[in-house]
């Protein structure tokens, strides 16, 4: 209950081919080292950045959410990744976190990402989500939304502990902008004394655009622990409760944190 073990899948995708993708998750999954607890995917992993859902989107309980099941059970291990999901007539951005019981927790993406036009095709989501493994309590969080600090602060809890304790990001973010990725993960990892884990994918997506991966594990103190190069590069960590706590104790900035409310 002291640790987690994280494998990121920093890949290429191809290009609106589930079939094709999840072909090759199942290769890489079938790859994961003993003691993997929980295997991260890119943001829509079946399908690129795709702003097509009309013929993509799957419900609820579709194909890749029983592959996810399956693929989770078989290898014992979380799955988590976001596709394209389609409920009661509206497009979301969805990222699954699926366990080896079969249960299956839901977000959906809240910033969309309008200079793509994604806020065209899609519903916004309205409630942020919190999922627990190992005694670690993780907020699930999908590419833009690293832009806005807000949807990501620590929240005041009754007893003064922190509302979490893993901030994950799944994303398709451009090589040209590679910066902003590298720097907002650390901040947030920064001001909410919280390890970040953010897998993006590789490879030139449908629409000429680069991605250069730099998924990353970062600690609660900003640091780098893991950093991915190369175009179909996992990379394996093991966080820390010890390291986690040891930061919150000796450096207790959170309590002096503003207060607010999300709605």
């Amino acid at each position: 209950m002291s640790q987690l073990t994280v494998s990121l899948l920093q890949t290429p995708l191809h290009w609106e081919d589930k079939a094709a993708n999840l072909q090759h998750f199942s290769q890489l999954l079938s790859q994961l080292p003993a003691g993997t607890q929980l295997a991260v995917l890119p943001e829509m992993f079946t399908t690129g950045f795709s702003m097509q859902p009309q013929q993509l989107a799957e419900p609820a309980d579709g194909p890749t959410v029983q592959w996810m099941r399956q693929q989770a059970q078989q290898h014992r291990i979380i799955v988590a990744g976001s596709i394209i999901a389609e409920e009661a007539g509206h497009y979301f951005n969805r990222l699954l976190w699926v366990l080896p019981n079969g249960q299956v927790a839901g977000y959906n993406k809240r910033h969309l990402f309008g200079y793509a036009g994604e806020d065209a095709h899609y519903q916004s989501g309205t409630s942020r989500v919190i999922v627990s493994v190992n005694g670690f309590r993780v907020l699930l969080q999908v590419c833009y939304d690293l832009r806005f600090p807000v949807w990501a602060r620590q929240q005041p809890q009754p007893d003064g502990a922190a509302e979490y304790d893993v901030l994950l990001y799944v994303a398709n973010w451009p090589d040209r902008r590679i910066q902003a990725w590298r720097t907002l993960l650390q901040a947030r990892a920064i001001e909410n004394q919280c390890y970040v884990v953010a897998v993006n994918r590789t490879g030139h997506d449908g629409n000429g655009i680069y991605h250069s991966g730099h998924s990353m594990v970062v600690s609660p103190l900003g640091e780098i622990l893991l950093e991915l190069s190369g175009e179909t590069a996992p990379g394996h960590f093991t966080l820390q409760r010890s390291l986690l706590e040891e930061v919150r104790q000796q450096l207790p900035f959170l309590k002096d944190r503003d207060t607010f409310f999300l709605q």
